[in-house]
């Protein structure tokens, strides 16, 4: 008789427990299907810290090795004035002039005065930042020195770099995570809910731009997180 006290005692715990378990798992396999995504963003000022200045210059005339020597002397002319305002020799680079014979161009019907039209570009990599923003308002000095410094075309504008997005890739990612999690949980306390667990997330590619058109030589740097929560009742 005790026997089968203790065997129905513990048969009705078994089915006690079971019911438990069971009802958890109808619970959690509920809420599996009610998820909030919301996105984090995390923006940041940084100052440039690189800077590709090119100094291009053009040259024109009608004998070949007159046209090499100016453009030597040019040259020269730039390079003094870079280092003597503390530019290393290691931070500047000389290219090789890009010359057109303008007697060679199809397209030219018109008489020519000077056959050829040369283009110089010294071009300073630098990670001093300030010290070339301060020599490009300065760079007047080499016209007074003979060398016309140009402008206006493309492919010889200056650029300001950030390259330490690494040092800085925690804390956004942190500070996305984070507006991302205060979204969901304004979410789930609107919708009478309970913010769960993260079921999935996914880091957005980090941009860097200009922050304006003025003052290219400070960064934006933008990343938005995409994460996914699971609600509770």
């Amino acid at each position: 008789m005790k026997n089968l006290i203790a065997e129905s005692i513990i048969l009705g715990v078994s089915f006690v427990i079971l019911g438990v378990l069971l009802l958890t798992g109808i619970n959690n396999f509920t809420n599996r299907d009610r998820i909030v995504t919301v996105k984090g963003l995390a923006e940041m000022e940084v100052p440039a810290d690189k800077v590709i200045w090119p100094l291009m210059y053009k040259d024109i005339g009608n004998d070949m090795e007159t046209l090499y020597t100016n453009i030597q002397s040019k040259n020269r002319t730039i390079i003094e004035f870079l280092e003597s305002n503390g530019i290393s020799r290691d931070e500047i680079s000389v290219n090789p002039p890009e010359i057109i014979d303008m007697e060679a161009e199809r397209y030219i019907n018109q008489a020519i005065q000077y056959r050829y039209n040369a283009t110089s570009v010294i071009t300073v990599t630098s990670s001093d930042v300030d010290k070339i923003r301060k020599l490009i308002s300065e760079q007047t000095e080499l016209l007074r020195q003979g060398v016309a410094i140009t402008g206006g075309d493309y492919r010889y504008n200056t650029l300001y770099e950030f390259t330490g997005l690494n040092n800085i890739k925690p804390d956004m990612i942190e500070d996305a995570t984070k507006n991302a999690r205060e979204a969901a949980e304004k979410f789930a306390l609107d919708s009478g809910s309970k913010l769960g667990k993260i079921r999935n997330a996914s880091q957005g590619q980090f941009t860097i731009s200009d922050r304006d058109a003025n003052t290219p030589y400070i960064k934006n740097v933008r990343v938005v997180t995409t994460v996914n929560y699971y609600l509770k009742n």
